[in-house]
């Protein structure tokens, strides 16, 4: 992995959320490519939960100060930077007041999905490329973790796909077990619709199900990997129809070599 650039897009890492599937690895796959000498970069929402004193965020004002538009709505983008301790990996923070400032992640008090999570997850893939484009940074391999950057790869491969800065850039979704019941809002597909992507290559979003948004995502991926052991059946068979280099479930004290293998041999080939 010497020298290729890999940018990771998160919505959960480690340290600065708890440990769980997603965040270990938004952290340790990041840490081992590093070490192997690739340039890493990593994106996340900034929720509140966050201490920001305490992970030392520091907000880059040559990156914020764009309005990102969601649902026809201006949304002011702030970006934050810290470095994982000892690791020498800057992570990025998109940030908006009314979509992340709330003391929590995905799910209220009461255990509901955040009616906005959808507005979210628009936002968070807008900020995410637009952040990147400002820095002049073109990744080899974009790798997405978690459904509330599942948008991503959508937008990268319609909003955006006339920017040069990704001509070449490959975009692998990492599919988890551990999702959310129920839907998001159904006026998902109409929001992204309203951004100019075709919503015939978006059919899943009309029932926007943790399942349907990582089918989306696939859809518009150039690999995937299996990053659950337990999958939901309808999900493992739809990756596999559709033909995608596809990386199966590695145990995590295996997944260095596979992964690094898979960038290598099926990802840039």
């Amino acid at each position: 992995m010497q020298d290729k650039k890999i940018l990771y897009v998160s919505s959960e890492v480690s340290p600065y959320l708890p440990e769980n599937e997603i965040s270990s690895m938004s952290y340790n796959l990041p840490k081992v490519v590093n070490d192997l000498g690739g340039h890493i970069r990593i994106f996340m929402p900034h929720y509140g939960t966050i201490n920001k004193r305490r992970h030392q965020l520091h907000e880059v004002i040559r990156l914020s100060g764009m309005n990102l538009v969601v649902n026809d709505q201006d949304m002011p983008l702030i970006v934050k930077v810290a470095s994982i301790p000892k690791e020498r990996i800057q992570v990025y923070f998109a940030y908006n007041d009314e979509y992340f400032k709330r003391k929590s992640t995905f799910f209220n008090d009461k255990g509901e999905l955040h009616p906005d999570n959808d507005e979210r997850a628009i936002f968070f893939a807008k900020g995410v490329v637009e952040t990147v484009k400002k820095l002049n940074w073109s990744p080899d391999i974009i790798h997405v973790h978690g459904w509330l950057a599942s948008l991503l790869p959508i937008y990268l491969k319609k909003h955006y796909a006339d920017e040069a800065l990704f001509s070449d850039t490959k975009i692998v979704t990492s599919v988890y077990g551990n999702g959310f019941k129920g839907i998001l809002d159904v006026g998902l597909y109409d929001k992204v619709v309203m951004d100019g992507i075709e919503g015939s290559t978006i059919e899943e979003l009309k029932n926007p199900t943790y399942e349907n948004l990582l089918k989306a995502s696939v859809n518009h991926s150039d690999g995937v990997v299996l990053a659950s052991e337990s999958l939901p059946d309808d999900l493992r068979e739809f990756i596999e129809s559709t033909g995608k280099p596809c990386l199966g479930y590695t145990e995590p004290e295996d997944f260095a070599d596979s992964y690094v293998e898979f960038y290598n041999d099926k990802v840039l080939k």
